[in-house]
């Protein structure tokens, strides 16, 4: 028997060998980690005292990507399993792995854990954010929970299975992400815009409770209630009043009088509203707590200034706590009032919600991504100027909504469902109600929630259909708005908001969103198209997806107040079952690396911005291309000619169009700087934003004359690298010149080795590492281990020679998670992220010294430049 869960077999940590890194005398840069963010963990926040425990159960699990007879009983050998931590994916698939590249099939975790003695007479359950398909857990060999679906949570109750304090208990769990028409989505993969990448891959936890606690509304499966619900009232500038639900469970074996206490904290952590309850609950009975809260000149929340209230929930009993939980809470009011469109906090919304839709898949790792990269997606898409978002077509992982509540973006949550409605089955049906259920049980205290999309995306379906999963969606959530397309079954008649396009405000009294725009394909089978650029093909797609982009984003605005907004089709590049190419429609890639159609977003906030979309390359167009947000820009051309364009602006067109200076650049005459005249720094272009007369933002740009060196950054968005064993974080190197301009057309293979606490995802297999220069960079990702403390990542040229880009050098540390792990049997630290790299490993001896090299490629300009003039007209 244990005693302790940090007690267990801690030897296990280190079991893994670190990767062999190459020996080289580099000074690192050194970056200091930022502090964490918070996220939620089953549901709720921490709440310090309550007498409620959470824990992580991502570590120390096993894994084997297939079918195993007997693997759910407790003598099952599982010794020669791969090592996983979760968020974890079936297998790692390279950066463009469309066209059902991805395996679909079953897998197996086991995790053995000690159940703690101090957690005698609790109540113990497993929750599980999400796992891929149809899923079986068992306890101790018993089959405990099945569930159908990839996208919402699902908890077990371990408490009587065997589990009992002081032993150890065996978990194991089967998933399937097999296509299965029975369940949603239910479209077979290969005709699916989108991927079923398998796993479990979101988060897990292990929650302790009294046996007199707040219920999980996920597991109680109560209508509209369970857990803490949030509900609003009248909500203005002076006066906000809220309805707080508590649903209270006595699961002991005599009655419990206790006090509901509910205190709502402002971020300082004063008390800005409270309310107490006492009642008697007998042995077995569950009762909802209703109370009301009142605020007087409230900070409401506006995607400008969002705003978050901490709502504590105690239940106390003889003065202790004995459960508690916190609810993150934006006090706001939505209102949608047909042909007056968005109403928020009693207010008239002017700003159109322009957004983004959003799948939840990344390079290699498939879905499989950390909380940590969830609220950078979200960090950058509001840095964007993103106001809504439309989840695609699913509910999207819960810190990715906690982002969203933070950082002040509006989100459509949608049921799990692309284009696919069963001919006979009457099973598909009832398993989408209840996707809805789980969903809106799951989001509905969301301040960042707008409405919900409870039909299924693009799909022929039925009107009773229609009609039944609105009406779940009101009973779940009473006086919530819901959205379906036009042309639905049903849906202009009853539904608070319609799908269609701004010319579509003729046709109905309701408000009006596109929920997909900008995308304009050949066809639906070639799916050709001008602003499908991947960011590898360079400087001219990319000028002509931002066009494009830029011209269906002012479409958006050519509208009354009755159409609301839309988002754009997409703005990561995504894989897809039916397509063998990528969607590379994105405004960034599936490393969320900017393309130029990026900065027509960014050009449309508040804050000065300027971006000049050319490289000044041999292959660059005569026009150069600046996105501002500015009233004018200056372009000073190699120091030299000056010219000022206006911002041209129209009533009804995009609020900052591109601004266009027509054949200003020719490579030949820009050549004779550097060639004849012998001043090459002068070769740049200067774009300055002008604002009331006044240059408020600049930005420089310069021709990348050779790859001369390598250079890194962390591209972690203040977010640091958590030790808990599958937390990553993007780590970009470049090709530049001496001068650190990026050179967009290298052609190289980066090789990454990794010393300390971090380990590389992938390997040459699926072409991370070493991983080809694509528009002058190539990204890796860096895992952590299971051990606070530093990492030096290294990164040079796969072959190297005397004068191929000298290696770079980055160092950080990661840091101890905030939650509490419950480490399982298996090591923590898993070799299975990284395969084997295909080089030698060894490191070039230079034989010139960087001074003396430059001395030498100088000698070798000038006998070049002195022949070369006698043949230059």
């Amino acid at each position: 028997m244990v005693n302790n869960i940090n007690d267990l077999i801690m030897k296990y940590l280190n079991c893994t060998a670190t990767l062999a890194a190459a020996c080289m005398l580099l000074a690192a840069t050194p970056v200091k980690s930022p502090a964490q963010r918070e996220f939620s963990a089953a549901g709720f926040y921490e709440l310090p005292g309550s007498g409620r425990e959470v824990y992580s159960f991502n570590a120390g699990w096993r894994y084997l990507k297939g079918d195993a007879r007997g693997a759910e009983q407790v003598a099952f050998d599982d010794g020669r399993w791969e090592a996983a931590c979760l968020p974890h994916t079936v297998e790692l698939v390279p950066a463009e792995a469309s066209g059902g590249r991805n395996y679909q099939g079953v897998a197996w975790y086991r995790k053995r854990f000690a159940i703690d003695r101090r957690w005698e007479g609790k109540k113990i359950f497993l929750y599980f954010e999400a796992a891929m398909g149809r899923s079986k857990v068992y306890v101790n060999g018993q089959l405990a929970k099945e569930h159908l679906g990839g996208y919402l949570p699902f908890g077990v109750e371990l408490t009587g299975l065997g589990a009992a304090p002081g032993d150890l208990c065996l978990v194991a769990v089967m998933v399937d992400n097999s296509d299965d028409k029975t369940y949603p989505p239910g479209k077979p993969q290969y005709t699916l815009d989108f991927a079923y990448h398998g796993g479990i891959y979101r988060d897990a936890f292990l929650v302790v409770t009294s046996p007199l606690h707040i219920t999980d509304p996920s597991y109680t499966d109560k209508v509209a209630g369970g857990g803490v619900f949030v509900q609003y009232g009248n909500v203005t500038r002076r006066q906000a009043d809220l309805s707080v639900s508590t649903d209270v469970a006595n699961e002991g074996d005599k009655p419990q009088r206790f006090t509901v206490e509910t205190v709502l904290r402002d971020s300082s952590g004063a008390v800005a509203a409270k309310s107490t309850a006492t009642l008697l609950l007998k042995a077995g009975e569950q009762q909802q707590v209703r109370q009301a809260l009142s605020l007087k000149n409230p900070r409401l929340w506006l995607p400008e200034t969002p705003y978050l209230y901490r709502l504590q929930s105690r239940i106390v009993v003889g003065g202790k706590a004995v459960d508690g939980v916190v609810t993150r809470v934006g006090v706001r009011k939505v209102e949608l009032r047909g042909r007056d469109g968005l109403y928020l906090n009693g207010e008239p919304y002017a700003p159109k919600l322009i957004g983004v839709n959003r799948h939840q898949d990344y390079a290699y790792v498939g879905n499989a991504m950390p909380n940590s990269q969830h609220w950078r997606d979200a960090k950058k898409l509001k840095e964007a100027g993103v106001s809504v978002i439309r989840t695609a077509h699913y509910p999207q992982d819960p810190s990715f909504m906690d982002a969203c509540d933070e950082l002040g973006m509006f989100v459509i949550v949608a049921t799990p469902g692309w284009q696919f409605w069963p001919k006979k089955d009457a099973v598909f049906p009832q398993r989408v109600y209840a996707d809805i259920r789980s969903m809106v049980r799951r989001d509905r205290n969301h301040a960042s929630l707008l409405m919900w999309e409870p039909i299924l995306n693009e799909t022929p379906f039925p009107t009773d259909f229609a009609l039944k999963a609105l009406q779940t969606a009101r009973e779940e959530q009473p006086g919530c708005f819901s959205a379906a397309d036009i042309g639905s079954n049903g849906a202009k008649e009853y539904y608070d908001v319609v799908y269609g396009w701004p010319g579509d405000t003729a046709k109905t009294d309701k408000p009006v969103f596109t929920r997909e725009f900008g995308d304009n394909p050949d066809d639906w089978y070639a799916h050709n198209a001008s602003h499908r650029a991947s960011r590898s093909w360079g400087e001219r797609p990319q000028v002509l997806q931002a066009m494009h982009l830029a011209k269906a984003y002012g479409e958006m605005y050519n509208a009354p107040r009755q159409f609301i907004g839309g988002a754009v089709w997409h703005p990561f590049d995504h894989q897809r079952g039916y397509h063998p190419d990528p969607f590379w429609g994105g405004f960034m890639d599936a490393f969320r690396q900017p393309k130029y159609s990026y900065y027509v977003y960014k050009s449309q906030v508040a804050q000065p911005v300027v971006f000049i979309a050319h490289e000044i390359s041999p292959f660059s167009d005569a026009d150069v291309l600046v996105f501002t947000s500015c009233d004018s820009v200056r372009l000073i051309i190699y120091e030299r000619d000056t010219l000022v364009q206006k911002v041209e602006r129209t009533p009804r067109g995009i609020p900052n169009p591109p601004v266009v200076f027509k054949n200003v650049y020719n490579f030949y005459d820009m050549r004779l700087i550097p060639y004849v005249q012998k001043k090459w720094e002068k070769v740049s272009l200067v774009a300055e934003g002008i604002v009331d007369g006044k240059v408020v933002a600049r930005e420089k740009k310069m021709p990348s004359r050779r790859s001369t060196k390598l250079q890194l950054r962390l591209d972690n968005e203040g977010q640091p690298l958590a030790a808990d064993g599958s937390d990553f974080i993007p780590v970009i190197a470049e090709v530049t010149d001496d001068m650190g301009n990026v050179r967009r057309l290298a052609k190289e293979n980066i090789l990454f080795t990794v010393e300390g606490e971090g380990r590389i995802i992938g390997g040459s297999s699926i072409g991370a590492n070493p991983r080809a220069v694509e528009f002058g960079s190539a990204p890796v990702l860096v895992r952590s281990t299971a051990i606070p403390g530093r990492i030096k990542l290294t990164a040079r040229a796969l072959y190297e020679g005397e004068n191929t880009p000298t290696p770079a050098v980055i160092e950080w540390e990661s840091v101890a998670p905030t939650l509490q792990p419950i480490r399982g049997e298996a090591p923590d630290d898993s070799a299975a992220a990284t395969d084997s790299v295909a080089a030698d490993g060894k490191t070039y001896r230079r034989k010139l010294d960087d001074n003396e090299r430059l001395r030498l490629l100088q000698e070798v300009k000038q006998e070049q430049t002195m022949f070369g003039e006698k043949f230059v007209k």
